[in-house]
């Protein structure tokens, strides 16, 4: 790490200009959030593995910046040479070049990985010192990476209609009419589940996202996509002709982006030849053999805007066009492929049943290990752990063995394709870290003493899933019952929810959060994302979180979203449960304002651990929701679990009685119904 700082200060120095500070973020050419073994920079230079972060290298100084998720994660892997700037805590970057750097500083990006909203926000806090952002020609740590992995050349497949729901043709006439309205001749689409979604096309270029490395670029009668065509079947590239797609080499697009700028882009626009001028770093384009043909506007000049997303859109493309014809708004994709259609929803659906068997399989199958293993009372006892505990390696459970395991019970169902992110298999003091990711060689071994936490998902060809549950095969402390308690009263707050059209994410985060409010309790992290259709399992652009950038995107029905709050103490243990839900039209008694109310539906179905639940803290409503949702696991897991299975989920839901847990309470529930 040492050798890979001096090695970067050198080139900084030698740069012309020469840098005062160099940017390596997290992200790809296309602003992704997870990214192949190749674009993880800012990984190589840091040694911090979290998906999300941004290094700040200067001349004397090796910083870097993340969210609550990765605070803990980041302390443990970062060496002496960094320190940890925590988002929310510390000033912002922008705030902290502008502050900390000298007048006339150069700030050196690569402007492919940088967004424009981003490159923007810089240039507007660097401008009162003179500061000034500098767009490099190459990337400098792939200059030192002497072994950074080379690309992969991964099969690309279209996704067939049975699984999407509609057609790509259906889908570009949507896009067509968005760009009619919006007086834009063009867009230009560089985020890879976007790509993904339009042409309907899968791939694996990304771990546990399956999605192809391209770009598309649509106009108003024509549609591209910039791709390896090494990627390419004739099956594929057949699909691609019939659908009205022209394909192209993935380096052609910053030249075709230019004449997109000045209206010549079309179909066979130019002849290809072996030349190639570098941009950026690695996307090339061919310039010398470009023949223009010019696409005719619409009344005149009223449709002559590019369309360019600011979030998603590199810098890079950005400085090919006119700044003055660029329509800077969000891709009209993003919502659009958040609205699930009625086949990606049935497919979501049943994806979660398979997804729920075999989170009850691996329940079953660990409860069974941790009893014959390490004595431990189990899931449903609170009892003591035996003191005569069996030691040999081939018994031995650790937080990577037991989710590989995890990993087999899903692969046995219909349509498995993968993970759909690296399963977060903690224990104990692990559990603290928020997003935690367990390694062969340093993983912790399973202790019945303590919490057990696993978020984790699967790919399906009809659907992506995304889940998480705590449990405890010894005896929870009072201390953690509370916070698991507090933590599912939450999860169900925020699951029955009931509110007007218009509301977003950023209004309905208190309602996970007010449990443990009450408590003094709190989590660091967002409460829900959206989930694609066999697509990345973080998808946006509505989301529950207490961030401003929550309240952009209201909720719509179709939309699916999850629920997970959480608590965690550092060093202890950690509580998160999550479900998929989908945003549905809500029966209402009344209907104020003429506005429409929407509801959550429940798709996940695993059970919750009564023993980890204080069950005198919860409501006699609570308690109804519990049984009522541990009555549907029964009933909808049934075909997919044996008499074993069966029986042991049987046990794990059944019905809490309020009046014997909380008799007072349903004597006062029985007056209520007497004197109303």
């Amino acid at each position: 790490m040492a050798d890979t700082l001096t090695a970067l200060r050198s080139l900084m120095s030698s740069h012309s200009p020469p840098l005062d500070a160099l940017a390596v973020p997290s992200e790809d050419y296309h602003q992704s959030e997870y990214v192949s073994s190749r674009d993880k920079r800012r990984e190589f230079v840091s040694g911090f593995t979290g998906s999300a972060g941004l290094a700040l290298i200067t001349m004397n100084e090796a910083l870097l910046w993340t969210d609550g998720r990765y605070f803990l994660q980041a302390a443990q892997q970062l060496s002496d040479q960094w320190k940890l700037m925590r988002i929310g805590e510390d000033p912002a970057v922008d705030v902290w070049m502008a502050d900390n750097l000298p007048n006339d500083a150069a700030i050196g990006i690569d402007p492919c990985c940088v967004s424009i909203d981003t490159a923007q926000r810089w240039e507007c806090a660097f401008a009162k010192k003179q500061q000034k952002l500098v767009q490099t020609s190459t990337n400098l740590v792939d200059e030192v990476w002497k072994n950074r992995p080379p690309p992969e050349i991964n099969p690309v497949n279209v996704h067939a209609l049975e699984f999407a729901g509609r057609s790509t043709t259906d889908k570009l006439n949507d896009l067509r009419e968005r760009l009619t309205q919006e007086k834009a001749r063009g867009i230009i689409i560089t985020v890879l589940d976007e790509v993904a979604w339009l042409y309907n096309i899968r791939g694996s270029d990304v771990p546990y996202c399956p999605v192809v490395h391209a770009f598309a670029i649509v106009t108003s009668t024509s549609a591209f996509l910039y791709v390896d065509q090494r990627k390419l079947s004739s099956e594929v590239s057949g699909y691609l002709k019939e659908n009205g797609i022209e394909v192209r080499e993935y380096s052609v697009v910053s030249t075709d982006v230019s004449l997109l700028a000045s209206n010549q882009l079309g179909p066979c626009a130019f002849k290809e030849t072996q030349s190639e001028v570098s941009w950026g770093t690695g996307i090339g384009f061919r310039e010398d053999d470009a023949k223009s043909i010019k696409i005719e506007e619409e009344d005149g000049d009223s449709i002559d805007l590019i369309w360019a997303d600011p979030r998603s859109c590199c810098y890079a493309l950005y400085s090919k066009l006119d700044s003055d014809r660029v329509l800077l708004k969000q891709s009209p994709l993003a919502l659009a492929k958040s609205l699930k259609n009625q086949t990606e929803l049935d497919g979501l659906k049943k994806a979660q049943i398979r997804d729920g068997a075999a989170v009850v399989q691996y329940l079953v199958w660990l409860d069974k290990q941790m009893q014959e293993n390490y004595g431990a009372s189990g899931y449903f006892m609170e009892g003591e752990t035996s003191a005569h505990k069996k030691q040999s390696e081939g018994n031995k459970l650790t937080e990577v063995t037991v989710s590989d395991k995890l990993e087999s019970f899903r692969a046995s169902k219909e349509h498995f394709k993968g993970l759909s992110f690296p399963t977060i298999s903690s224990v104990g003091p692990n559990a603290a870290i928020i997003h935690y990711s367990p390694q062969p060689d340093s993983c912790a071994e399973l202790d019945a003493d303590c919490i057990y936490l696993f978020d984790s998902g699967a790919q399906y060809l009809d659907g992506t899933t995304d889940i998480t549950r705590t449990v405890h095969f010894g005896r929870p402390s009072a201390h953690e019952k509370a916070c698991c308690t507090a933590v599912l009263k939450g999860h169900i707050a925020l699951g029955n929810a009931k509110f007007p059209n218009g509301t977003n994410g950023y209004a309905l985060d208190i309602l996970a959060r007010v449990p443990l409010w009450k408590d003094g309790l709190d989590y660091q992290h967002g409460t829900g994302h959206g989930i694609g259709s066999y697509l990345n399992v973080h998808e946006g652009p509505h989301f529950i979180s207490f961030r401003p950038q929550a309240q952009n995107v209201p909720m719509q029905a179709s939309m699916t979203v999850t629920d997970e709050p959480g608590y965690y103490e550092d060093g202890k243990f950690g509580v998160r449960l999550e479900n998929v839900l989908v945003v549905n039209e809500a029966d209402t008694k009344f209907n104020f304002g003429d506005k429409g109310y929407l509801s959550f539906e429940h798709i996940t179905w695993a059970p919750y651990q009564t023993k980890l639940i204080n069950l005198s803290l919860l409501t006699p409503e609570e308690i109804d929701w519990l049984n009522t949702y541990h009555s549907k696991c029964r009933d909808i897991l049934a075909p997919y679990l044996d008499d074993a299975e069966m029986a042991w989920l049987k046990k794990a839901t059944e019905p809490i009685r309020v009046d014997l847990v909380q008799p007072w309470k349903w004597v006062l529930g029985k007056c209520k119904c007497i004197f109303a």
